[in-house]
């Protein structure tokens, strides 16, 4: 496998009504934020809500509800008024905006069992978020043609599996060539999936022997519990190569009762891997939104040049200043196969300017704070977290 930094672009399914889509697409500086910025994300906004709102009976109906039938966007104010879809409503409703000829993939939010978000993806929707990855990796210097070995925290492919994150981890590999990659959730062949700790810990042991950088991808709760099993066993801290680094996602929902501070993990991981903190990073991001946000080496969440975010308040859903805490609202006009450009998390987070971080990005970023209300919806982190149980260090 070698990286595919330089393939061709992708293309918006209508080049003549998605000029700005496509421009917006095609910046490559993901942090570059400014007027001229502000004014791509305009333009490209009024065009995705006209291709919802002529394609989408469910949209156009909820504009028409909202007395927005003719909406149109003039400020990031105005972004945030139009009507947010709660990322929900996706657990429970397909609504796409493209024929089902055009869905080239599919992904579910959970696990097993439980509530799905269900994503259907264009090849323009798919490609466009892989390219923003891309060029994130890019800039924090991620992309290189020597080989890697990897270790993913997640779900061992099976037949016809659609959950995002195995989906996700598996797709970072394209940035430097496999030259071993191994699962930590491995499949029972019975359609489930068990914890190998032994089995990673095995890993971490042999490719620290190989003396070749390692990418660690996937559910940090995992990694947490291999270390301390390591340490229960009084196993040697090990010496992973330089270059080494993790990028994880899923946080530790359905484990919250044994999340550790993110800074304590980091020193963790660097105590017994050796792999510097700045190296630690976290991954946001879910099927409903599939923006890519990227933690800087001071770990904060900066926000992308695709992307806006809004901070709301939990009990009045006003829009709060910096620094205040409330619901997570994502504004990102490039998804044509499902009206997601105005999405209402469930997450809490603050935001703050992009100077406040002291890692030279101008962008803002934000702060995640958890999760509001714990209800019966699973996230692949839930599903996998459950594999925990039988593992306790």
């Amino acid at each position: 496998m070698t990286p595919t930094a330089d393939h061709s672009p992708p293309r918006v399914p209508d080049p003549a009504r998605l000029a700005q889509v496509q421009a917006l697409g095609d910046l490559h500086e993901p942090y570059a934020h400014g007027a001229a910025a502000d004014a791509l994300f305009l333009a490209a906004m009024n065009e995705i809500l006209d291709w919802h709102r002529q394609r989408n009976p469910f949209y156009a109906r909820l504009l028409d509800q909202h007395g927005l039938r003719d909406a149109r966007v003039a400020s990031i104010a105005d972004c945030a008024a139009l009507p947010p879809i709660h990322a929900n409503f996706f657990k429970t409703h397909e609504v796409c905006s493209v024929a089902p000829e055009d869905v080239v993939l599919h992904l579910t939010s959970s696990g097993t069992t439980g509530q799905k978000s269900q994503m259907f993806f264009d090849a323009w929707s798919i490609g466009a978020g892989q390219a923003m990855v891309e060029k994130i990796f890019r800039h924090y210097g991620w992309i290189q043609d020597t080989a890697v070995n990897y270790l993913l925290v997640s779900y061992e492919p099976q037949p016809n599996m659609k959950t995002g994150t195995s989906w996700t981890d598996h797709s970072l590999m394209r940035y430097a060539p496999a030259h071993d990659a191994r699962y930590v959730l491995r499949a029972t062949g019975s359609g489930g999936h068990e914890f190998d700790i032994f089995g990673t810990i095995r890993a971490l042991q042999d490719f620290a022997e190989q003396g070749l950088p390692v990418r660690i991808f996937g559910f940090p709760a995992f990694v947490n519990a291999t270390l301390e099993r390591m340490r229960a066993l009084g196993l040697p801290p090990l010496t992973l190569a330089p270059g080494s680094m993790t990028f994880f996602g899923g946080g530790w929902k359905g484990q919250a009762d044994k999340a550790i501070p993110k800074a304590q993990l980091q020193a963790r991981i660097e105590e017994q891997l050796g792999i510097p903190t700045a190296l630690v990073r976290d991954g946001f991001g879910s099927v409903e939104h599939s923006v890519p946000y990227v933690e800087c080496p001071r770990h904060r969440f900066h926000v992308p040049v695709w992307s806006r975010v809004v901070v709301r308040d939990v009990a009045t859903l006003a829009v709060l200043p910096a620094g205040q805490p409330g619901f997570l609202h994502f504004l990102a006009p490039y998804f044509t196969a499902a009206p997601t450009q105005s999405v209402l998390m469930g997450d809490l987070a603050a935001w703050y300017p992009g100077e406040t971080c002291g890692c030279g990005l101008a962008a803002p970023w934000f702060d995640l704070l958890g999760r509001a209300g714990q209800g019966k919806n699973r996230s692949c982190a839930v599903a996998a977290a459950e594999l925990l149980k039988g593992n306790a260090a």
